[in-house]
C-alpha cells in the first residue's frame, strides 16, 4: 500500500491565511448586511501601472504572430529580464551580480518554500520570531523541524530568534549555531528593519559559522531610510553565504500576475559543490518558466515610465501606512512599522490575545487584520494591519476602530 509524507500530519491546523479566510467567510454568511474592510492579507489593490500594461499588450500581440511567438522560457528566465534585473537592482547599487546568477520564477513565496530542497534534512534552521509562516511550514513538510509543542507554539529542532519590543523587533545572533538562517528585511510581519551595518554583522556571522542566509527582500522597494540596504549583496562577503529572494508582487502589483526571482551567486558553495548549480538543476527539472508575457511585463518595471509610475503607487501605499500608524497612535495604541514597509504592527489592547482581538475587530468594526500569534509565539499579543487597501477604505477602517 502506498505511504504518505507523514511530515504533513505534523502541521498544526490550516495555513494562517486560509484560517482567516474561513473565519471571515463564516462571519459574512452570518452577517450579510455588514461591509467588511480587509486589511489582513498583504494583497495589493491598485491596478497595474500603464507602462506595464502596455508591455503586456505588446507581448500578447507577439504571441499571436508565428514570427514572434514564444513557447517554453529559458530555464533561468529570458535574458532581457535578467539583464534588466542585474543592471537596476544590483549593478546600480554597486552589487556584482551577473544575469546568469538570477533565476526568474513565479514568485518569492514559491522560491522561499522550494529553496530548502537543495539542503540536507539534517540542517537546523534559524528563524525570526514572529516570522512569515512559509519558512517554517515548508521545513516542517521536509521533516527538518522536529516535534511541535502546542503549549509553546514552537518546534523542537528550530532555532528561534525572538524579535520583541525589548530588542526593537530586531533579531539577535542565536545561542545555538544554525545551518540555515531566514531573514526577511524589511520584515513581514513587524514592518521593522535593520541598518546596513547591522546586516553586515549577519553576513560576517554566517561566513564565520558556515551558515547560509536565505534573505527575503520582497519589501525592499518600500525602504525610505538611507542607511538600510536594498540587497544583502551590498554587504561585503554576502556572495559566499547568502541567497536572495525578490518579488514583483509588492513593488509592481504582480500578486495576481506572479513573477519573482532568486539570486544564487556562483561563489556560494558547500565544500566544492556549487549551490548555483544545484538550484539550476532543481529549477530546470521542476519549473517550466514564467510566461513570456509576464516576463515582458517585468522588464517594463525597469523602464523610465515604469519606475515613475511605481514610485507613485508605493507612495500611495506608504501614505496609507502613515495614516494607519498616526491614527492608531492618536487612539492610544502602541504601534510599530510603517516606515520602511507597508505593514503596521500593533500591541493588542487590554491584554487581549491576538485571536481575541481579531474576533473583536471583526465583530465590532468589521475590519480584518492578521493575529500576531499566527506568525510565531513571540507574535502573541500583537496584530498586523496592511497598508495595501485603498486610501478610502484605510480611512474608513481607522474611523471604525476609533469608534469601538
Amino acid at each position: 500500500m502506498f505511504q504518505i509524507n507523514d511530515n504533513y500530519q505534523k502541521l498544526p491546523g490550516s495555513y494562517l491565511f486560509s484560517t482567516i479566510a474561513k473565519k471571515v467567510a463564516a462571519f459574512s454568511e452570518a452577517n450579510p448586511d455588514k461591509q467588511i474592510i480587509r486589511l489582513g492579507i498583504g494583497d495589493v489593490t491598485q491596478p497595474i501601472a500603464p507602462a506595464i500594461i502596455e508591455a503586456m499588450h505588446r507581448a500578447v500581440d507577439e504571441m499571436g504572430n508565428a514570427e514572434t511567438f514564444h513557447g517554453y522560457a529559458p530555464d533561468l528566465g529570458y535574458e532581457f529580464l535578467r539583464k534588466a534585473i542585474a543592471d537596476n537592482d544590483y549593478k546600480a547599487r554597486g552589487c556584482d551580480i551577473s544575469p546568469d546568477e538570477i533565476f526568474v520564477s513565479d514568485g518569492a513565496k514559491s522560491d522561499s518554500g522550494n529553496i530548502q530542497e537543495i539542503f540536507s534534512v539534517d540542517n537546523r534552521i534559524a528563524v525570526c520570531d514572529p516570522v512569515y509562516p512559509v519558512y517554517v511550514d515548508s521545513n516542517v513538510m521536509a521533516g527538518r523541524t522536529g516535534t511541535y509543542d502546542a503549549q509553546t507554539g514552537m518546534w523542537s529542532n528550530v532555532i528561534y530568534m525572538p524579535c520583541t519590543r525589548e530588542n526593537g523587533f530586531v533579531p539577535e545572533f542565536p545561542k545555538e549555531t544554525p545551518d540555515m538562517i531566514y531573514l526577511c528585511l524589511p520584515n513581514n510581519p513587524t514592518g521593522t528593519t535593520i541598518t546596513k551595518a547591522q546586516l553586515q554583522e549577519w553576513v560576517d556571522y554566517a561566513n564565520k559559522v558556515g551558515a547560509v542566509i536565505i534573505y527575503d527582500g520582497a519589501y525592499e522597494a518600500y525602504i525610505s531610510e538611507t542607511d538600510v540596504a536594498h540587497s544583502i549583496y551590498e554587504c561585503e562577503g554576502a556572495k559566499t553565504c547568502a541567497i536572495e529572494l525578490k518579488s514583483f508582487s509588492k513593488n509592481a502589483g504582480f500578486t495576481g500576475v506572479r513573477l519573482g526571482y532568486t539570486v544564487v551567486p556562483k561563489e556560494l558553495k558547500c565544500g566544492e559543490v556549487s549551490l548555483h548549480g544545484m538550484w539550476a538543476r532543481r529549477h530546470g527539472t521542476k519549473f517550466n518558466g514564467a510566461p513570456y508575457i509576464i516576463q515582458r511585463a517585468g522588464e517594463a518595471v525597469y523602464s523610465d515610465a515604469g519606475k515613475a509610475q511605481l514610485m507613485e503607487q508605493i507612495a500611495y501605499y506608504m501614505r496609507n501606512a502613515a495614516t494607519i500608524k498616526s491614527g492608531l497612535q492618536e487612539s492610544g495604541f502602541e504601534v510599530y512599522g510603517g516606515v520602511n514597509a507597508p505593514y503596521i504592527w500593533l500591541k493588542t489592547p487590554e491584554a487581549m490575545t491576538s485571536w481575541e482581538f481579531f474576533d473583536y475587530l471583526l465583530e465590532k468594526a468589521n475590519v480584518v487584520g492578521t493575529p500576531g500569534s499566527g506568525f510565531g509565539p513571540s507574535g502573541e499579543g500583537y496584530f498586523r494591519l496592511t497598508a495595501f487597501g485603498s486610501y478610502e477604505n484605510t480611512v474608513a477602517a481607522l474611523e471604525r476602530i476609533k469608534s469601538i
